[in-house]
């Protein structure tokens, strides 16, 4: 029992550590080394059968060889027998039998020898060879001990007998033993039996066969491998490339791409990873662009409410001034809140926390409400406001506070965007469907072709060279467009470059 144990231990050692090696080999290798094992497995049951198919075809062959030989001899005696009245005769016909089966065995490489009706042998095929010593039955002296067994001749007597099986008495190897009778008057007087060592034999046989398959073997599986190697080069190098790009991507380098070739699914994959990397760099840039934006925005303010209040603390603002400068301030402190709020509503917006409150309003009193709070910028830049006298009353339902939000944004966005004197014209209805539909267009330099399809990207902001809109982080169109979206709706944006640019959105 504890030596089975240790044998199972040792063994199951050896597969552990075989498993562990082949775990820490690269993809490439594994690849490889599976593909040649199966390869080499391929061949050596292609052998095996080719193997067992040989020995089997051999077999046949050698039992339809020498059956024909002793059977064709057979009938030859039978018909020497036939003619032989004399004893003289017979002395004659014994060596015309002796020299047929001399020929016989010399041109089948077989021993062949004719015994009599008791399996004793008097005649063989080295009878008439010089160094032997016979008598008047033309036996030498190495067949002169043979006796066939009786099982034998019963079965050679009716019709044939056939074995490759080691006989004792007669052969110290296994041997293929054919037997005929031969039959005068119908009955049996002797038998013709030939002879062939098994292993020697189907030796020659197989080394022949053997050679041109072990030749064909060695070229096929070279072949093989190498176009095993290449193939499989082909497929794991876009993984190592992967791989390499991942690594880079962690070190912040999102410049990598994989080489796409052909149009299977690895070429589709790819394609995808090399997507994923542009919409990765475009977040990363977005990203340090945002976190360049808000520091600024939070910054720019801050230091403007602190140098105000210092100043007024420390007597640097005079008290008439006051007033004017702590309006500045609640200005700021509402920008920060501002950009504050939209950034939590967008972080909620992404997690999927924040529900709508629906409820049915009028979103025309919304848009005059929003527009209200614009009434001093719009005054200062003298902006003509268009539209008003059409606003129809337009029901929606949908959450109201969040709909104020993008109804505000847009129209914060036009009063920003609209040179002195120009103008705004906005517009509250329901198209023929039914669907509420908001729009306002300012005039002004308008968005260039190749921006127009990036303005609702979250942190992108429209010219940047120029820095129109020195007081936004570029969130809110991004907000404006989730928020509508949240309500099943669709947003929009058409411009002419020097002439208008217009929002709108429809629920």
């Amino acid at each position: 029992m504890e030596t089975n144990n240790k044998i199972i231990s040792f063994f199951t050692d050896k597969i552990r550590r075989v498993k562990s090696f082949f775990t820490h080999l690269p993809l490439f290798a594994k690849f490889l080394a599976i593909m040649m094992s199966l390869i080499l497995i391929s061949y050596l049951v292609l052998s095996t059968a080719l193997m067992a198919f040989m020995s089997n075809r051999w077999t046949k062959t050698q039992h339809n060889a020498l059956m024909e030989s002793v059977t064709t001899n057979a009938q030859y005696c039978e018909r020497i027998f036939e003619h032989c009245q004399t004893e003289s005769e017979m002395q004659n016909a014994m060596m015309l039998i002796c020299n047929n089966i001399g020929v016989a065995a010399k041109s089948t490489d077989t021993d062949m020898f004719v015994c009599d009706a008791n399996g004793n042998v008097v005649v063989c095929k080295e009878a008439f060879q010089n160094g032997y010593s016979y008598s008047g039955e033309m036996v030498c002296f190495s067949h002169r001990g043979y006796k066939i067994p009786t099982d034998v001749l019963a079965v050679a007597q009716s019709g044939g007998y056939f074995g490759d099986e080691k006989i004792q008495g007669l052969y110290s190897e296994k041997t293929f033993l054919a037997g005929a009778p031969i039959k005068v008057n119908n009955e049996v007087m002797a038998y013709v039996f030939s002879a062939a060592p098994v292993q020697y034999s189907f030796k020659e046989y197989t080394k022949s066969v053997f050679s041109m398959y072990i030749s064909s073997a060695i070229f096929s599986a070279a072949l093989s491998f190498i176009v095993v190697y290449a193939f499989t080069e082909k497929l794991t190098n876009p993984l190592r490339q992967m791989s390499n790009a991942t690594k880079a991507y962690a070190k912040g380098d999102f410049s990598k791409r994989v080489d796409v070739k052909g149009r299977d699914e690895f070429a589709d994959l790819c394609q995808s990873f090399n997507r994923m990397a542009t919409s990765l760099s475009i977040m990363e840039s977005s990203r340090r662009s945002f976190v360049a934006n808000v520091s600024h925005e939070l910054k720019t303010p801050m230091t403007t409410i602190d140098g105000f209040i210092n100043g007024m603390l420390d007597g640097t603002i005079p008290e008439e001034k006051r007033d004017e400068y702590l309006k500045i301030v609640s200005d700021e402190v509402g920008r920060l809140s501002r950009l504050v709020t939209s950034m939590l509503n967008l972080s909620k917006i992404e997690a999927g926390e924040l529900e709508l409150k629906l409820s049915d309003f009028d979103l025309s009193s919304t848009a005059v409400a929003c527009l209200l709070t614009f009434e001093q910028i719009i005054a200062k830049k003298n902006i003509e406001i268009k539209g008003l006298e059409k606003l129809e009353k337009t029901v929606v339902h949908g959450d109201s506070d969040m709909l104020y939000q993008v109804v505000y944004n847009l129209i914060d966005n036009a009063v920003k965007f609209t040179p002195d004197g120009g103008t705004i014209e906005i517009s509250v209805s329901k198209n023929n469907r039914g669907e509420p539909h908001f729009s306002i267009k300012n005039s002004g330099d308008g968005i260039a072709p190749e921006e127009i399809g990036r303005v609702f990207e979250r942190f992108y902001k429209v010219d940047k060279s120029r820095s129109f809109d020195t007081k936004s982080a570029g969130l809110g169109l991004y907000l404006c467009k989730t928020i509508i979206e949240m309500h099943g709706g669709n947003i929009y944006v058409q411009s002419v470059k020097g002439e208008y640019t217009q929002f709108g959105f429809k629920l």
